[in-house]
C-alpha cells in the first residue's frame, strides 16, 4: 500500500516556509487508515513487549487500533493537566521554548516493555521525552514507531539506541 498519496503538503502552515505533511485523508479512507495500522503492526511483529503507549494526540490515532490488533493494553502520554489520576512528568526542548508530558504513574510498570507511538518524526525532542518518561518508570521501550518521518529534521540523532520504524519518510 502507498500511503504517501494519501498525505497531502499543505504549504505555508502552521507558518510561512513550513510544508506541513497533513494524514486527514490517510485518516479519512477506511482502507488506508486499516492499511497503516496493519503495517505498523508487521513492523513490530517480531518483538514481545507488553503495551502500547501513544503519544498526544495523533499518537492515539495510530496506537489504539494498533493495541486491539496486537491484543495490548494502551496507555496515554498526554500535555500537561488532561490526565486525572497521580502523574508523572518530563520536561523536554522545543525549537523556541519548552513542553511537557504526562503520564499515569501506573500506566507502565517496572520491568514491562513498551512500544512508543507517535503519527510524525520531525526533530525528535517529544519522542526522546516519551522515551525518558517510560524509562523513568522503570519500563523498556522495545520500539518507537512512526507514520511519518520527515528525516530532512533529523530527529533519529535523538533517538540513540532506539529501535525505529517508519511507514513514510520524507527525504
Amino acid at each position: 500500500m502507498e500511503l504517501e498519496h494519501y498525505i497531502r503538503d499543505v504549504p505555508d502552515f502552521p507558518k510561512p516556509g513550513i510544508v506541513f505533511k497533513d494524514i486527514t485523508p490517510l485518516l479519512a479512507d477506511p482502507e488506508a487508515l486499516a492499511g497503516s495500522v496493519r503495517l505498523m503492526g508487521e513492523c513490530i511483529a517480531d518483538l514481545s513487549f507488553d503495551q502500547i503507549v501513544g503519544i498526544e494526540s495523533r499518537g492515539f490515532l495510530f496506537g489504539v487500533p494498533l493495541a486491539l490488533q496486537l491484543g495490548k493494553g494502551f496507555t496515554p502520554i498526554r500535555k500537561p493537566n488532561k490526565l486525572p489520576y497521580k502523574t508523572r512528568a518530563v520536561d523536554y526542548d522545543l525549537e523556541y521554548g519548552s513542553d511537557r508530558l504526562e503520564i499515569h504513574e501506573d500506566g507502565v510498570h517496572p520491568g514491562s516493555s513498551v512500544v512508543l507511538v507517535d503519527d510524525l518524526l520531525a526533530t525528535g525532542g517529544t519522542m526522546a521525552a516519551a522515551c525518558a518518561l517510560v524509562e523513568n518508570l522503570g519500563a523498556r521501550v522495545s520500539a518507537c514507531l512512526f507514520l511519518v518521518e520527515l528525516e530532512f529534521l533529523q530527529g533519529r540523532a535523538k533517538l540513540p539506541g532506539q529501535r525505529l520504524e517508519v511507514l513514510v519518510s520524507y527525504p
